[in-house]
């Protein structure tokens, strides 16, 4: 993949792994709080919920709430609370993510909706997201649940206009940007926003740190769409290709059928209406055209808008963190 070529996964790990420093202790305290809130007196509710372990991955939104709070002002009670919910909210949206793309695998780890179905698959979203807003509900404000339910309100939004778009093979950056904004970059903003906002920070700084986890989660989303197109299962962990199966368009393609020959874009538009889309068949296309490239500056893009709006805060390890993750979420293999 040339000089855009991804993080194999052990570089990835090791990146990630700095992460942490700075927050290893409420991180902890997060996956502490995550563990109780979501325990089961039911044997088989507290399997599906221990399956969510294979699902929780890099903790990137708790990570984000607890490095805003450490990179503009002080980590206090809250903020372990704050992470926790956000895990929840983010790991409800994978599971029912998984049942909407038939995924079969997700993190090297049989999906729920694969091992058990979709029926336990449904409910147990369900349950993450009702202990997410209780658990919100325990903090001395109703602030956080607002901000929170406001997010998840887009993020559902953005994937029913998904949905909706399914086969339109005239999808146009505007509207793609419209989609993956809700999806993916309103829980990553909102993740920010609340670790500034409980860590005292002021308005101008809170708004900052929104804006950087905004722009980091469009560059995240670009990325994945990449990968999907472009990846390798065994880097991945994850089911790859679902994108084409239910017929989402994503950014190269939409590049693609933008600015391809029109007897290239015919062929590539039959590819698609296939009921199994090749994708190598596709990158054979793909890559006579600028469309990774284009999608890699768009991701990058962005990530450079999060790099900026970090000038606002003052230097320490936490701000340094989040700079790198500018860099990683534009190289990275899963």
């Amino acid at each position: 993949m040339s000089s855009q070529s991804l993080m194999k996964p052990e570089e990835a790990n090791g990146k990630l792994a700095a992460v942490y420093a700075p927050i290893v202790d409420q991180l902890a305290e997060s996956e502490r709080i995550f563990e109780a809130e979501l325990g089961s007196r039911f044997p088989f509710v507290q399997q599906l919920v221990d399956h969510c372990a294979d699902y929780r991955g890099k903790r990137l939104r708790p990570a984000l709430v607890l490095l805003s709070a450490r990179a503009s002002g002080a980590l206090n009670a809250s903020h372990p609370v704050l992470a926790a919910v956000v895990e929840m909210i983010h790991t409800a949206t994978l599971v029912h993510d998984d049942i909407l793309d038939e995924a079969l695998v997700r993190r090297h780890a049989t999906t729920v909706n694969a091992e058990w179905g979709n029926e336990p698959a449904v409910l147990l979203g369900d349950y993450l997201f009702t202990h997410a807003f209780h658990l919100a509900a325990s903090l001395d404000s109703t602030l956080a649940c607002r901000w929170i339910g406001h997010a998840t309100n887009l993020v559902c939004e953005g994937e029913m206009q998904q949905v909706h778009h399914r086969g339109n093979l005239d999808l146009d950056e505007d509207a793609y940007f419209s989609i993956i904004q809700g999806k993916t970059a309103e829980l990553t903003a909102v993740s920010c926003r609340l670790g500034a906002h409980y860590a005292g920070a002021p308005s101008a700084v809170i708004e900052a740190m929104e804006n950087y986890g905004r722009d980091l989660g469009i560059a995240f989303q670009i990325a994945d769409d990449v990968l999907d197109l472009w990846g390798e299962e065994r880097n991945t962990g994850k089911s790859l290709g679902t994108d084409l199966k239910k017929q989402k368009l994503t950014l190269p393609l939409i590049r693609f059928l933008a600015t391809a020959p029109p007897a290239s874009a015919a062929s590539v538009r039959r590819l698609l209406a296939e009921a199994e889309p090749d994708r190598r068949r596709l990158r054979d296309y793909l890559d006579s055209s600028d469309a990774l490239e284009y999608s890699w500056n768009r991701a990058k893009a962005h990530a450079e808008r999060a790099h900026s709006a970090l000038e606002c805060l003052s230097e320490s390890n936490a701000k340094s963190v989040l700079r790198s993750l500018t860099h990683y979420v534009v190289r990275r293999s899963s």
